[in-house]
């Protein structure tokens, strides 16, 4: 969707909004309208019980020349602030999105309050991504339920608009990515072709680097590699590096993410039903690569490294077993007691693969690890693990921020303890109750000290059943925003 300025609300507009902020309708008035059409409209939105809520949307139609109609919408935009005009926009670009619509022209001028050029730039973002949708596969679209809307023009807008719009547009840009591969099916997207996809990330100045099966042997990443070893799909180490910081950051911030592009459990197999949703069990990886995409788009002044690690997880019969011993990459062994618990061994050797490889002293992973978060926060929070405070401070700083937020969980030694194993160094599972924090613990144990890591279990998160605040049904795209709000709170220059 396309998003453009104007000084002023261009005479062939054939579908104009006004914003119209809350207890503010009695003030309404559309441009070169008469006292009488002004006055119906007035009272017909009153009628409907329109009052200008963040949200709120009224439609009319007035009458035009030569016998045409003009549609006149009223949208509420409650105090005209940043969070009322991202809820103004979203419900503007849901109603309107298959509504035979291509324009819809925006009369921000008409507020008598003008808002910031950072609000203007929220209300256009939710517009672009309440507009997305995913259509490549749905060859028999009725005509009414195709979408139509490709284009806002936003008039009198405030000074600053367009150019607080252009870093807002490279985040948007970062989530419409992510929620690209997250929607796409597992015979379309998998580790190769993820790989691929993130390619055109170099066109950004993204470095990009990919390590195969042969060079993960290499580096004895066993746990990675077991999860793998069912499948015909052969796993990839995708790293993308981009630095912004003129070298005035030698030591990177690292991003991790899970990409499991499908996950069957392997030979700890999951139940049929609702399996197919186990496509965007990599949705920690798109989240990361999405980021990298915003930040290398806005230039960023900072130095980032995003590692996602890609596998398929598949029970064929060289699948790993319940019952293996696998050798990390840092040396430490696992026994796998269940073979879907498969992230939090893909997460390892990223994770000590990264830390050899760039020394960080700061690492943030993402993954949908843990069917228990879903079970604790349901889809309103992503969970947040850290073993240190101030960084866990800085992530639910910026989840508020961004609308990504995150909830704090513990971590300890009485969890530690669970995951101990009587073979091997420890095993990938504890008991069924507090998983969501046995598996940040397992992954702890791979973080070099001194590290500062946060572990992001956002399983609840990268995919919707229903509408939310930017999102329609499906991707919502969770954790470019929270990321980019990280970077650009506290660690560019």
């Amino acid at each position: 969707m396309k998003i453009s300025f104007a000084a002023t609300v261009p005479e062939q507009a054939e579908t104009l909004v006004l914003p119209v902020a809350k207890g503010a309708v009695a003030a309404v008035s559309v441009p070169a309208a008469s006292d009488q059409d002004n006055g119906t409209l007035r009272a017909a939105a009153a009628a409907s019980r329109f009052e200008g809520e963040a949200g709120g949307v009224f439609e009319t139609f007035l009458a035009g020349s030569a016998g045409s109609v003009r549609r006149i919408v009223l949208a509420g935009v409650g105090q005209a602030s940043a969070d009322d005009l991202e809820k103004a926009g979203a419900a503007l670009a849901a109603k309107y999105q298959s509504a035979g619509i291509a324009v819809l022209t925006v009369a921000l001028g008409a507020l008598a309050i003008a808002p910031s050029a950072d609000a203007v730039a929220r209300f256009a973002s939710a517009l672009v991504l309440r507009n997305w949708r995913q259509d490549a596969y749905r060859t028999k679209l009725p005509e009414k339920q195709k979408r139509s809307l490709v284009e806002a023009v936003l008039a009198g807008a405030p000074e600053g608009s367009e150019a607080a719009w252009a870093r807002s547009e490279a985040i948007a840009k970062g989530v419409r990515f992510t929620r690209e591969l997250v929607t796409e099916p597992a015979n379309i997207l998998y580790p190769e072709s993820f790989v691929a996809r993130c390619e055109a990330l170099r066109e950004h100045g993204v470095q990009i680097d990919v390590l195969g099966r042969a060079e993960m042997e290499a580096a004895g990443m066993g746990a990675l590699l077991g999860v793998a070893q069912g499948s015909v799909r052969e796993p990839k180490l995708l790293v993308m590096r981009w630095d912004g910081s003129g070298g005035t950051q030698p030591t990177p911030l690292v991003f991790v993410g899970k990409g499991v592009t499908f996950d069957t459990g392997g030979i700890s197999l999951k139940p049929p039903a609702g399996m197919e949703d186990m496509k965007w069990d990599m949705g920690g990886a798109g989240a990361v690569a999405g980021t990298m995409l915003a930040l290398a788009a806005r230039k960023a002044k900072a130095h980032v490294v995003g590692v996602c690690g890609l596998v398929e997880n598949m029970p064929d019969g060289n699948a790993q077993r319940p019952g293996d011993v696998v050798t990390s990459m840092s040396g430490q062994t696992i026994e796998v007691i269940n073979t879907d618990a498969e992230g939090r061994l893909v997460l390892c050797d990223a994770i000590t693969w990264v830390q050899r490889k760039f020394a960080p002293t700061v690492i943030v992973d993402l993954a949908t690890l843990t069917g228990a978060m879903i079970i604790s926060l349901g889809n309103e929070y992503g969970g947040l693990f850290s073993n240190d405070d101030g960084l866990a401070d800085q992530l639910l700083s910026s989840g508020k921020a961004s609308g990504d937020p995150l909830w704090r969980f513990p971590l300890g030694d009485a969890y530690n303890k669970l995951i101990d194993s009587p073979i091997a160094d420890m095993k990938n599972v504890g008991p069924r109750e507090g998983g969501s924090i046995t598996a940040a613990q397992f992954i702890q144990r791979f973080v070099d000290e001194g590290v500062k890591w946060a572990h992001l279990d956002i399983a609840g998160m990268v995919w919707a059943s229903k509408p939310g605040a930017v999102w329609d049904k499906g991707a919502t795209g969770y954790g470019v925003r929270l990321l980019n709000q990280l970077v650009a709170d506290h660690f560019e220059g």
